[in-house]
């Protein structure tokens, strides 16, 4: 069964102009990605998730039954408000080879080039299966993609390897760190400012623990250093807060987030456990004023820092096919360690500059996804009989 041929900036132009915005429903995407598919024979799963509002998307072209490639990207994006765009963000403009749109960089362009493939790697007889995996909720935590990769040997076939196409310039990353996330609430006692040692003021403990951090994050960078990486250390940085009533009251709580961005390896337990019992420390005169004073820590996320062996053969493919001797490190997170941990090993490759992910007038160039393109051609050589 043959369906209809899209280039791939026609592709582009429509995921753009469905606004995946995290917070919104991916669902009209999806629909489009299903139906397109299906127009090309391919059955596609769906993975909701619990308000069935959003859902990933699955699918497999050559032998069902095979653990094959896997071609995966994510749909969500990062909002536009407060950005100063000079053309309609989800309408998708090209000027001077760039093609201008929120989403084109990340990871649209990429989710186009996998799409415009189909009918590619439809007309080859893969002796191995290329699987199309399309998550929700990346930019929100790598929340959306769990779901499917629980899937995995269950309801769909796990991937032997996974090429996950964030901007990476078509350049093979194999390293990245990982972000880890938590929520403090310092609880205290309110009382008026005239009688403040009566009171537990919580933004002066928070404050405390906001000290332990920075030594923290002092102690990592002396410590905690892989020179491929930039900055070539695990960082640790506080970012939000936000605590007290009025300038006449003691106040009663104060609530701050903080982050750790770590190198693969780092012992995250290890650098909870002192923040936790730092925050022991300061509970007990916290709790002689006010018993019911108190700090509760709770980490909200984490994504697995990522790390695949150099010579493993999905790294000498993603090398062949890139036409590259070498490999890179990057700072920011992908799903690829959510895949790695699953059993599937990854790698990071895929078309556009991460410079221009989530800014104002975020561009790919048309060269990026040619280049995107003929590695996938390369890939389907490579498959094929």
């Amino acid at each position: 069964m043959s369906g209809p041929f899209y280039s791939v900036k026609e592709l582009l132009a429509r995921l753009v102009s469905f606004d995946t915005t995290s917070h919104k429903t991916n669902l009209p995407l999806i629909r489009f990605v299903e139906d397109y598919l299906a127009q090309h024979g391919l059955a596609s799963t769906l993975i909701f998730n619990e308000t069935r509002n959003k859902a990933n998307l699955f699918a497999t072209i050559g032998p069902p039954d095979k653990a094959g490639i896997g071609l995966s990207g994510h749909t969500d994006v990062v909002p536009v408000t407060g950005q100063s765009w000079d053309t309609d963000p989800f309408r998708l403009h090209e000027r001077d080879g760039r093609l201008y749109g929120r989403g084109t960089t990340d990871m649209k362009g990429y989710l186009a080039c996998v799409l415009a493939s189909v009918p590619m790697f439809k007309s080859r007889r893969l002796q191995k299966p290329i699987h199309i995996l399309f998550s929700y909720d990346e930019e929100i935590g790598c929340t959306g993609v769990r779901p499917m990769i629980a899937g995995f040997d269950r309801s769909i076939v796990k991937p032997e390897m996974v090429f996950v196409g964030e901007p990476t310039r078509m350049t093979v990353v194999d390293a990245h760190k990982g972000p880890v996330r938590w929520e403090v609430e310092v609880r205290g006692r309110a009382v008026h400012s005239s009688m403040a040692p009566y009171g537990v003021n919580a933004v002066a403990y928070a404050g405390q623990l906001l000290g332990e951090l920075a030594k923290i994050e002092s102690h990592l960078a002396e410590t905690s250093r892989d020179d491929r990486f930039d900055p070539p250390y695990s960082t640790l940085q506080v970012t939000m807060i936000s605590g007290g009533t009025a300038s006449n009251i003691v106040p009663v709580t104060c609530n701050f987030g903080f982050e750790v961005r770590a190198l693969p390896g780092l012992e995250i337990a290890a650098i909870e456990q002192r923040i936790r019992d730092y925050a022991n420390q300061c509970m007990m005169p916290m709790q002689s004023v006010a018993k019911e004073a108190g700090i509760s820590i709770r980490q909200t996320n984490q994504v697995p820092p990522f790390s695949v062996d150099p010579k493993s053969p999905i790294v000498a493919l993603a090398l062949e096919l890139a036409g590259s001797d070498q490999t890179f490190a990057v700072s920011y997170a992908t799903e690829a360690g959510l895949f790695q941990d699953a059993g599937a090993p990854s790698v990071v490759c895929g078309p556009g500059d991460i410079v221009q992910a989530h800014t104002a007038n975020e561009w790919i160039e048309v060269s990026e996804l040619d280049r995107c393109m003929a590695f996938f051609a390369r890939l389907a050589d490579r498959l094929a009989a």
